[in-house]
């Protein structure tokens, strides 16, 4: 299919009334007992999720280092997983790469063209050529970090340069780039400066990691994820893969719940 990638996450959410992500990260330290510590235990367990979750759930986003430490196993499931998923959802890479030049083109041929990705998340810290190569087909989205989760964001994305902190001058990279295809990674726990950032971009659509296990605000996040008509899908990973005792009736009841707490947010104002 053709169809640009911000037209298939258009429909996904308009079609399952959700902005549901979910996380699959592989983590035998809180794998459930019933499955195999292996890399095809690890792809059952992924197809239970898939399965489970498939009708609400917008996307899925594969953190690559939860593949990568099995080798080139890991780059099999990983392709197996993406090709399981198909189109019931769209798919995120969360690689996070961050080269230039002929190496950022080749990263993206392998995350688009080869695994077969819908999307990928980027690091801007060498600035927009590392951004371009995976804007050029506009059928494949980018998810550019700009203000991340983690406690030590304050690390660099909040130093100020030219009186303004870091993370504002990535979107005004952003903005520059100006395609349709490009969206930003806004943290949860970033709820302080949620309004500052969807006033410099105002249509943007965001990826918003660190609800559940890290705190994040949920109300904020959908309602300045999702304003002036942008999509903020809400990436949940521990909370629902590894709820209870991770069998299948937990995974589905604990992404119903955060399916409806989306839900009354978004739709019941």
């Amino acid at each position: 299919m053709n169809e640009p990638f911000f037209n298939k996450l258009r429909n996904q959410c308009d079609a399952k009334q959700s902005r549901l992500c979910i996380g699959l990260d592989i983590d035998f330290d809180l794998f459930p007992e019933r499955i195999d510590q292996t890399v095809f235990g690890a792809f059952d367990f992924l197809k239970e999720i898939i399965d489970s979750t498939h009708k609400v759930c917008v996307a899925y986003k594969l953190n690559m280092a939860f593949f990568e430490q099995f080798g080139y196993k890991g780059y099999q499931l990983m392709e197996k997983t993406v090709e399981y998923i198909d189109n019931r959802a769209i798919t995120i890479c969360d690689g996070k790469r961050g080269d230039i030049g002929n190496s950022s083109n080749k990263y993206a041929k392998s995350i688009f063209s080869h695994i077969g990705f819908d999307s990928a998340t980027i690091s801007p810290y060498m600035g927009k050529d590392s951004i371009i190569p995976f804007l050029e087909d506009s059928r494949f989205g980018v998810f550019v970090l700009c203000l991340t989760s983690n406690p030590s964001s304050i690390d660099i994305q909040r130093i100020k340069a030219d009186s303004k902190p870091i993370y504002l001058h990535i979107i005004d990279i952003i903005n520059k780039l100006n395609n349709k295809n490009i969206g930003i990674v806004v943290g949860a726990t970033q709820n302080s400066e949620m309004s500052i950032i969807r006033e410099k971009s105002p249509s943007t659509s965001w990826l918003i990691p660190g609800i559940g296990k890290q705190g994040g605000s949920l109300e904020e996040s959908v309602n300045f994820g999702n304003s002036n008509g942008a999509y903020g899908l809400i990436s949940v990973s521990r909370d629902i893969l590894f709820y209870n005792n991770s069998e299948q009736k937990d995974i589905f009841n604990r992404t119903i719940f955060y399916h409806n707490q989306i839900g009354k947010i978004l739709y019941e104002k």
